[in-house]
């Protein structure tokens, strides 16, 4: 991969991993709990209940996504960005700029989905 890939990809990183900690902040910062005085009702408080696990799955899968950043800008960082994990052979330049985590080529990708759809049935 060209070093003005590589360096495209790193910002492309980075600007997303500042936006993901940026959001996490405002979530802390924010007053996210619940005091059962603020509810007249079952109903109102189970709403709310399921609003907070809501957000708390979406912060979950935030997470995920963050390690994934910081994993990519460390094979960045290695010399090993845009190398499948599964046989080696380089990721398409396609597929890095879909998904800049990507750590599988698109056929090693689509041979683990099919797997995991029969290990589903």
């Amino acid at each position: 991969m060209r070093k003005r890939d590589l360096e495209k990809f790193r910002k492309i990183l980075t600007e997303s991993r500042d936006q993901l900690l940026g959001n996490a902040r405002k979530a802390l910062s924010g007053d996210i709990h619940l005091d059962p005085d603020d509810f007249p009702d079952e109903i109102d408080t189970a709403s709310s209940e399921v609003g907070l696990a809501f957000i708390g799955r979406l912060r979950e899968r935030e997470r995920g996504l963050l390690n994934k950043i910081e994993a990519a800008l460390d094979k960045i960082e290695r010399g090993e960005y845009g190398k499948c994990e599964n046989c080696g052979e380089e990721i398409g330049l396609k597929r890095l700029q879909a998904r800049p985590v990507a750590e599988l080529c698109i056929d090693c990708k689509a041979e683990q989905e099919q797997l995991e759809r029969r290990m589903g049935e």
